[in-house]
């Protein structure tokens, strides 16, 4: 199963995440099922994972940048991949 999360990250937050960055990198990683993972040009990011969508949240409130406040909102859901050219890349 996939799940993808969409962060908006909090206005004003840039410096911070500069500096957790590290941190939050290092615990995204952790969990040994993260597929893909990096910010978007509308300011978050998207992160997908093999996992279930309702104990990959609980999990990500110990992200850095969820405790430091710098996401202002985040979605996790479950993702179905119909189509695509990664479909057959990613063996999904």
């Amino acid at each position: 199963m996939l799940s993808v999360v969409l962060y908006d990250y909090a206005e004003g937050s840039a410096a911070k995440r500069d500096e957790l960055r590290p941190a939050h990198r290092e615990f995204l990683d952790s969990r040994g099922d993260l597929v893909l993972s990096g910010p978007t040009a509308a300011g978050g990011a998207v992160i997908v994972y093999e996992a279930e969508p309702t104990e990959l949240e609980a999990w990500l409130n110990d992200d850095p940048f969820w405790t430091a406040g710098t996401v202002a909102h985040r979605v996790v859901t479950e993702w179905t991949i119909g189509l695509g050219s990664w479909k057959d890349k990613l063996g999904l």
